[in-house]
Parts: structure tokens; sequence; C-alpha cells
């Protein structure tokens, strides 16, 4: 089940951000913000339960009609059951609603995984920044979807 992330999520959001290596690794406070207020940060929070447990979560920045994905994690234990193409399709189906027209999002070169899942997804490879990521350095491959 994909839901809205509501300031309950928070304690699960947090443990499967530490628990995931290739996580964004926000704070606790820019969670609670964004579970909190939303509009406020131009910002949304998708959640993944399987069973009553939090097994993901995708964070969009929606201010614009250009959003951008900037975190998602699925649980370790979770992977390869179709859990992040599920974060993916329902954050498209609300972009469709608040007529988005794509979504963008950046993603490490070694992160053979994330990439696969975006392609899967629909998304397509459209440029490359160097040197983007450190520790260590390495390129961000782009990534978009247009949202019709």
């Amino acid at each position: 089940m994909i839901r809205r992330g509501s300031p309950a999520d928070l304690h699960a959001i947090i443990i499967l951000d530490r628990e995931s290596p290739t996580a964004a690794h926000w704070s606790q406070a820019q969670y609670d913000a964004i579970l909190n207020a939303p509009h406020a940060t131009g910002r949304l929070i998708l959640v993944a339960e399987t069973d009553n447990k939090l097994t993901g979560f995708i964070v969009a920045h929606t201010a614009t009609d250009e959003w951008e994905i900037e975190n998602i994690v699925v649980a370790e234990s979770s992977r390869r059951r179709g859990i992040g193409c599920e974060l993916v399709q329902a954050l498209l189906d609300a972009a469709r609603e608040q007529r988005a027209l794509a979504i963008f999002l950046e993603v490490r070169q070694s992160n053979g995984s994330a990439s696969a899942l975006y392609r899967t997804c629909g998304f397509r490879e459209t440029g490359r920044r160097p040197n983007y990521y450190s520790c260590p350095t390495e390129d961000a491959i782009l990534y978009t979807l247009a949202v019709s």
C-alpha cells in the first residue's frame, strides 16, 4: 500500500534512511518539517507499507511544474519486490493530478540498481554532472520522465 507520509511515520522513515547507504541522509528535523507542513516545504513524502510496516518512502520537491525526486529508500529486506516502482508510480500519479510537466532526478553513477529502477519506470538519461558527488567523487547521472 502506498500513501502520503504522516508525522506518525517519522521514526520509521529515519530508521530506513539510516539503514540505507545510498539514501540522501537528511536530518530528523528536515523529515519532520516535510511531514508536518508539506505545503510550506514544497515537498511530498509517500510511504510504502507492507503488513503494517513501513518498507519504503520517496521524497519529491513539488513546488513547480517540474518535480524532482530527492530521496527514495526501500528496506533492504523488501527490495526486488516492485516497491520502488510502486513508489515512483504513485508519485507520477500525484504529479499528473497537480499537472506537473516532468519529474527529474539525479543518481550516483555507481548506483546501478537505482539507475535500473528509474529506466524500468520510464525515465530517460538526459545528462551528467561531472564530479557532482563527494566521498567518493563521482558523476551524477540525470534522468527525466515526462508527465502526460
